[in-house]
C-alpha cells in the first residue's frame, strides 16, 4: 500500500501522523501545503479533502482525514509496535489524554483562530500571544498531573502512545510562542523523551522538505 500525507511543515496536526509514522515504521511520500498562502484551498487539494485543512492521508482507495481518525486507522492497520495500551482503561486514558490536546488546546491556537482574531477583532500582537499562553497553559496544567499518574518516562507508561503523538507537537508549538513551561516538568520531560528515539528525529517540523 502506498501513503501519500498532505501537510504542512509546521503543522502540529500534520505533527503528530508523521510521528505515529516513524514510530510504526511505515513508509510514506509527502506532499506539502503552504498554510500560509492558503494553498490548502487549491481545487485539486479540495477534491480530495472538503474541509481543506490538513493533515489528508491517501492510501491506494481512500484518503483519511482529522489526525485522530488517522491515528486510529494508523493503530488499526499497522498494530506494532501498538500506541494504545492492551486494557480498556488504559486505551481510554490515552485517548482521554490525546484528546485534552487535539480538542482543547490545539484547535484554539491554530492558523485559521489566530488569523481570525487579527483579522475580525484587531487583535494586536500582544492579545494573540496571551490567547496562546492561556489556552495551552489551561491545558497543560492538566497534562501535568495527568503524567504524573499515568506516566512512566512516557505520557502514559513507559512506552509511547497515541497521547505522546499529540503531546510532542503542542509542546514544540508552546515554544515557538514563548509559552513558559517552567510549571510543567512533566510535561516537558514526557515530550522530551520522545524526541530522542531516533525515529522520530526525521518527523521534526524543521526537517521537513518545505520548511522555511
Amino acid at each position: 500500500m502506498t501513503l501519500r500525507l498532505h501537510g504542512y511543515w509546521r503543522s502540529g496536526a500534520a505533527y503528530r501522523v508523521r510521528i505515529a509514522l516513524a514510530l510504526k515504521g511505515v513508509a510514506y511520500d509527502q506532499v506539502a501545503h503552504d498554510l500560509r498562502t492558503g494553498a490548502q484551498a487549491a481545487p485539486h487539494f479540495a477534491a480530495l479533502n472538503p474541509q481543506k485543512l490538513v493533515p489528508a492521508l491517501e492510501t491506494d482507495d481512500h484518503v483519511l482525514t482529522q489526525s485522530p481518525a488517522i491515528l486510529e486507522w494508523l493503530e488499526e492497520a499497522h498494530p506494532a509496535p501498538a500506541l494504545l495500551p492492551g486494557d480498556p482503561i488504559g486505551r481510554a486514558i490515552v485517548r482521554s489524554m490525546a484528546s485534552l490536546v487535539a480538542c482543547d488546546i490545539h484547535p484554539l491556537n491554530n492558523l485559521r483562530v489566530l488569523t481570525a482574531l487579527r483579522r475580525d477583532l484587531r487583535a494586536d500582537d500582544d492579545a494573540v500571544s496571551a490567547w496562546i499562553a492561556r489556552w495551552i497553559t489551561e491545558g497543560f496544567v492538566a497534562l501535568e498531573t495527568l503524567i504524573a499518574r499515568h506516566g512512566r518516562g512516557f505520557a502514559y507508561g513507559d512506552a509511547p502512545t497515541l497521547a505522546d503523538c499529540h503531546l510532542l507537537p503542542q509542546v514544540y508549538s508552546a515554544r515557538r510562542f514563548a509559552v513558559d513551561l517552567t510549571p510543567f516538568p512533566q510535561v516537558v520531560a514526557a515530550s522530551e523523551r520522545l524526541a530522542t528515539l531516533p525515529a522520530i528525529a526525521a518527523a521534526h517540523p524543521d526537517r521537513q522538505a518545505d520548511a522555511s
